[in-house]
């Protein structure tokens, strides 16, 4: 039986869940409103301040909808209650992050600033001149912008220059020698 499907997932004060027909479930709360169309299959239950999930018999493609089912909802309860954040580092000389409105303007070693722009739903916050902050109540849109920023330059084994995670390390490499 699924550890994590089984856990019942606790409705904090001030959220509402609403599970309407193809499993299509909306979470409402302090921050905002998420929705989502899960696996027709689960039988998705609200009881009182709390949300079961259950799956229909023990076939290896139910089990592993059941976790995930109740991790995605999980997922959007915190979301709509505290929001999601990711932090990322800008290491290197000369490489800058800049917030302006909407805009995030990245400073890399090209011969260009890139311009990001926020998606819908999501906002980059800047502290000091390297660290941004990406926040939401989506955990999948943060962590796909977060991703995105990343791209744009990825740290490198030898200096470690480039953008990376707050949590991330980074394998370094010794760099060459010398001839004798």
């Amino acid at each position: 039986m699924s550890r994590i499907g089984r856990m019942p997932i606790a409705i904090p004060a001030g959220v509402t869940v609403e599970v309407a027909e193809n499993n299509k479930v909306t979470v409402k709360g302090p921050k905002g409103t998420l929705e989502r169309v899960l696996p027709a299959e689960m039988e998705i239950k609200v009881e009182g301040a709390e949300v079961l999930v259950s799956r229909p018999n023990d076939l290896k493609k139910m089990k592993s909808l059941h976790g995930l089912t109740r991790t995605l909802i999980h997922n959007m309860v915190v979301g709509v209650t505290d929001g999601f954040e990711k932090k990322l580092e800008v290491n290197g000389v000369g490489y800058r992050a800049s917030k302006s409105g909407k805009v995030l303007t990245l400073n890399l070693g090209y011969s260009h600033p890139v311009e990001m722009t926020d998606p819908e739903g999501i906002e980059t916050v800047m502290e000091g001149q390297n660290v941004i902050i990406v926040k939401g109540i989506d955990k999948e849109k943060v962590g796909q912008f977060a991703a995105e920023i990343r791209d744009k330059r990825r740290p490198e084994p030898y200096k470690g220059k480039g953008i990376k995670y707050a949590d991330e390390t980074i394998r370094r490499k010794v760099g060459k020698t010398g001839k004798k």
